[in-house]
């Protein structure tokens, strides 16, 4: 007598249910990588527009101690040069000292004149709030007389703190994604020459 082992033949093709695990551990895993992805770019947004907002309010610290030693070298005095000064910056018109600070605009600004090249910039009141800086891709340069908005704002403070000592203070604001950001400099300036 023969003896007929029949095997039992499995069906190997995928079930339905195998198929839908295999599809949902795939689109958990792109998605995965898609919001690894999307915050990696969102954070690299952010720095470059932290640090390009870094680099105006020191250039804000600069234009103001520009200023300083524009008025201060080139008067017949030193006390002459710090008083006037603080009178760009805190006298009517300019209102720095003001809650709303002001800005600074360079558009006139004469580097032809080696004398006194500071002279020429405008310090204007801000009033609700300071005009944005634009942005010249021609030149690469921010400004307020050319541009498209670069989505930054800069306003200047500052304090006297005493008679020889202005303290001043350069925030750059700009808004990205749902949220508003800044970034605030600050530098005592003081009445160093006699």
């Amino acid at each position: 007598m023969k003896k007929y082992f029949h095997k039992i033949k499995y069906n190997q093709a995928f079930t339905l249910v195998e198929t839908l695990v295999a599809i949902s551990v795939f689109s958990l895993s792109v998605i995965a990588l898609m919001s690894v992805l999307a915050t990696g770019i969102s954070d690299t947004v952010y720095a470059k527009k932290k640090i390009t907002a870094a680099y105006l309010a020191q250039e804000g610290i600069e234009y103001v101690r520009n200023i300083r030693d524009t008025y201060t070298l080139y008067s017949a005095t030193g006390a002459i040069g710090w008083a006037a000064f603080n009178t760009k910056m805190t006298g009517a018109g300019a209102r720095c000292h003001q809650a709303n600070g002001c800005y600074l605009d360079d558009r006139d600004l004469n580097y032809g004149n080696q004398t006194q090249p500071m002279t020429g910039i405008y310090v204007i009141a801000c009033g609700s709030s300071c005009a944005p800086l634009l942005y010249n891709s021609a030149t690469g340069k921010y400004g307020y007389a050319a541009g498209s908005d670069s989505g930054f704002v800069r306003k200047i403070s500052v304090s006297l703190t005493s008679a020889n000592e202005t303290k001043v203070f350069s925030t750059v604001s700009w808004t990205q994604g749902s949220g508003n950001y800044q970034i605030t400099f600050s530098e005592s300036l003081f009445n160093w020459v006699e």
